[in-house]
Order: structure tokens, then sequence, then C-alpha cells
């Protein structure tokens, strides 16, 4: 059974400051738990609490969760890594998610700047458990400034050229993309492209360009 501590440390969870404050986070569903692996404190089901609906955030819950230490990556984890994908100001955490889905399949790092908690509840069910898995780094524009790589900008503008089969991209190198209202506002120098598409559709989703240019890239 859980503590009356437990509980309320575990909706604090719900937070980004309690998550913070705690250095743990939720982690709901059996195969979120799994690959979280070493990193689980504790878990917990229906049984060890007349509270889970209220511990968990989700409208239909799981049978389990629990509770996990938030993962801690260094630059040098990001650096092992050939591809390197920067988001920008992207607040959607479904997104956030969904990306750190494509580096796991596409053997990519991540970093995030001004971008959603990759530990909210959120980020880690629709990362399907991949937060725990791929080397990711909440940073700033001066970290981009000191990285000796081959950059790309995932933008549409004077200048840029779109994806094609015969595009060749650095086997080393960093891809930024940004938010889709507002673009890419990092002042980092690097080369324009972008996915050519419909001109019937106004743009992309951010996860379905990343994923074009991560799948192209990991296959040349």
């Amino acid at each position: 059974m859980l503590t009356k501590a437990q509980e309320k440390l575990i909706k604090s969870l719900h937070t980004k400051k309690g998550r913070q404050k705690a250095g743990l986070c939720l982690v709901e569903g059996k195969k979120n738990i799994e690959l979280a692996g070493d990193l689980i404190e504790y878990k917990f089901t229906k049984e060890d609490s007349s509270e889970f609906d209220k511990l968990v955030t989700t409208e239909t819950p799981q049978e389990i969760a629990g509770v996990a230490k938030i993962p801690e990556f260094t630059l040098e984890d990001i650096k092992k890594h050939d591809t390197v994908v920067v988001l920008d100001n992207i607040q959607d955490p479904g997104n956030v998610g969904t990306i750190s889905r494509l580096c796991l399949g596409f053997d990519a790092s991540l970093l995030l700047i001004n971008s959603v908690d990759p530990t909210s509840p959120k980020v880690i069910r629709s990362s399907a458990g991949a937060v725990f898995q791929v080397p990711w780094m909440k940073t700033t524009e001066k970290t981009l400034q000191n990285f000796k790589r081959k950059t790309y900008r995932l933008e549409k503008r004077t200048g840029a050229k779109a994806l094609t089969s015969k595009s060749k991209l650095n086997q080393k190198c960093i891809i930024i993309a940004g938010n889709e209202g507002q673009g890419i506002k990092l002042d980092v120098k690097g080369d324009s492209i972008f996915i050519n598409h419909n001109k019937k559709l106004e743009s992309l989703n951010v996860a379905s360009a990343l994923s074009i240019i991560l799948h192209h890239k990991f296959n040349i």
C-alpha cells in the first residue's frame, strides 16, 4: 500500500515544479515502466491506493504506474550520436514524445531549448518510453554555438534547398527544428532545408518533417 506521503509526492509529479524538486517523474503503463528499467523507484496499482485514478494523468488509466528517477545525460552522451536533433520552442508534448521515438528509431540524440519538459507524463506516454533510452538534455543556444558540426535548419526561406533522394547530409550533423507557428528563433547559422509537399497543405507537422529527414539521413 502507498503511504499518504507517497500519494502526495506522486500528485506533485503532475507538475514541472514538483518533478524538478523531487528529481522524479511519473511513468504510466507496463511497457513504459519496463523501458525505464533501473530508474524505477517503485510501482503501484489500484490495489495499492484508493486514490489511484487521481494519482495518474490519463482519463482511462492503465493498470499500473510507477515513480522513476529522471534520467541524467551529459553533453558527451549527446555527442556520441552522429545526428543531434535540436528542438527550438516546441511546446506540444505529443510532438516532443513522438520526436523522442524518432530519435530512438534513427539513432539520434536530442537537445531541447525553450521546449516542453520531456519528463511530463504526456511526453513520456507519447514517447512510448523513449525518453528513458534516448540521450537528451535541456540546454541553451550557447551550447550550440560551441558545437563543431555541420548544422541544418529545417525551414522554408529564401535560399533554402528542398530535401530530395539525392540530397547528401554530413555524417555528423545538427538538425534544428522550430515551432510550427514561429519557426526557428535560434541565432545559429546553418544550411536551410525543407520538405517539399502538396501546396494544398500549409505546412507539415514538425514531427512529420523530422521523420522524413531522419529517415533520409539514416538510409544514405
